[in-house]
């Protein structure tokens, strides 16, 4: 169990010091979407076979909901996956989220996008993809909603992702980047899954 907890912790630390790096570069937005969703797909790579490769506390706890995961697994999965962001978080030093709308509206959007997500996910893992395809679908996945999404609330969609970077920057809205993005991955699992179309 500790070999996937160290995957979940490196695959987040990745992904956080890849795309809270570029933010800390000046890159543009184009670019820091990008490099989210290469951080994403190059932790999937690695580290899908070891653990799954969640680097997500909303999407690990939608597959705890949906029994994709264990549920005795679930609370080390979320403190390595926080602890990830954390340290990359130390070392950057930037990477904060901040709705620049309404409260309502961001609630709205980290709920919608972080659905979107974990819909995608559900999709590739039901159409049984291979680690390449699997990889590249959800890494351009956050890579479009955080270019679509990223000037209105920074477009978290993962409570590791905000909270290493919003504590090391002294930022708030915690609530926010931790709780509307688990019910947008948990109400994805209510999507019923279309039926197979027999050939």
């Amino acid at each position: 169990m500790w070999n996937r907890y160290a995957a979940e912790f490196s695959g987040t630390f990745l992904m956080v010091l890849l795309g809270c790096g570029s933010i800390a570069l000046g890159w543009s937005n184009l670019a820091i979407s990008i490099a989210f969703g290469f951080g994403v797909f190059t932790a999937i790579m690695l580290f899908q076979p070891i653990s799954g490769a969640h680097i997500n506390p909303a999407v690990s706890i939608a597959f705890a909901a949906k029994g994709n995961l264990e549920r005795e697994a679930l609370p080390g999965y979320i403190i390595a996956q926080c602890l990830g962001g954390w340290v990359a978080a130390l070392i950057v030093v930037a990477g904060s989220t901040t709705p620049s709308v309404s409260t309502s509206q961001s609630w709205g959007i980290e709920i919608a996008i972080t659905l979107l997500l974990m819909y995608s996910i559900h999709v590739l893992v039901r159409k049984k993809a291979n680690l390449f395809f699997l990889a590249l679908g959800v890494g351009s996945m956050v890579t479009v909603l955080a270019f679509l999404f990223g000037g209105f609330t920074g477009a978290s969609m993962n409570p590791a992702r905000t909270l290493g970077p919003n504590i090391v920057t002294g930022q708030g809205n915690l609530i926010l980047y931790t709780v509307a993005p688990v019910i947008g991955a948990v109400l994805a699992n209510f999507i019923p899954e279309p039926l197979d179309e027999e050939i």
